[in-house]
């Protein structure tokens, strides 16, 4: 059974979600401030986090950042806040995914279940006998083993960076546009995602590229897509 955390001061809110994710066969567990959410972490193996951003004692914002200092676990964003500017702040300190209050039910149970298949996915495959390996230049990804080298240096990446950036690899010289990468990732159609992807794919070049002004790997076609270059 897989573990979710869901962490608001809403205690309503935290129930609600409880009832819906428990029907579809989630263990759940509940925090509801940012340094709660911490603790449940630090003694609980968890595989996704829902987390508001208004708290208090520690944001979601704040709590976050220390999450991904050393969890790559999907983190799923909730706020009564619909502006770009917070969707991408969210993004841009490691959340994978960003839902508006207020928000469905069923969509927010879609979307666990999208984050959780691609997570599941990104732990699986270690008793596969050929090793599926891809390349160009000092880019590497074992897909068995889940692991991304530049230059023989490990690269820690979020499930959703690993999954564009293996696209991408897989299908080197291509351009796939925003929302053609939208859909292969998040497999759900894209409307308005622009900023989503955007900011996902700069994350990916600050950790592999040395200069993201100047990027070897990751390019833009620009009015077209992105591709990775075939070196």
């Amino acid at each position: 059974m897989n573990n979710i955390l869901v962490c608001d001061d809403d205690k309503e809110i935290v129930e609600a979600i409880q009832i819906y994710l428990e029907q579809e066969g989630y263990c759940i567990y509940k925090a509801y401030d940012g340094m709660e959410a911490l603790q449940v972490l630090e003694r609980e193996e968890i595989q996704l986090l829902i987390i508001d951003v208004m708290m208090p004692k520690l944001d979601g914002i704040r709590a976050t950042l220390k999450i991904r200092e050393k969890n790559n676990i999907p983190i799923i964003i909730l706020s009564a806040k619909s502006e770009d500017a917070d969707k991408i702040l969210g993004l841009n300190v490691g959340a994978d995914d960003y839902v508006t209050k207020p928000f469905s039910p069923l969509e927010l149970v879609a979307r666990v279940k999208s984050h959780m298949r691609r997570y599941t996915k990104l732990g699986s495959g270690m008793n596969e006998k050929k090793e599926q390996v891809y390349s160009t230049g000092g880019l590497m990804i074992n897909d068995d083993l889940k692991e991304v080298t530049v230059d023989g240096e490990a690269v820690k990446l979020t499930p959703i960076e690993y999954n564009i950036l293996l696209l991408l690899v897989k299908n080197q010289g291509r351009v796939f546009s925003i929302d053609q990468i939208y859909e292969n990732i998040w497999q759900e159609d894209a409307i308005g995602v622009d900023n989503t992807v955007a900011v996902h794919i700069r994350h990916i070049r600050e950790k592999i590229e040395i200069s993201t002004k100047d990027p070897r790997y990751l390019k833009v076609v620009w009015g077209v897509g992105y591709k990775v270059e075939k070196l």
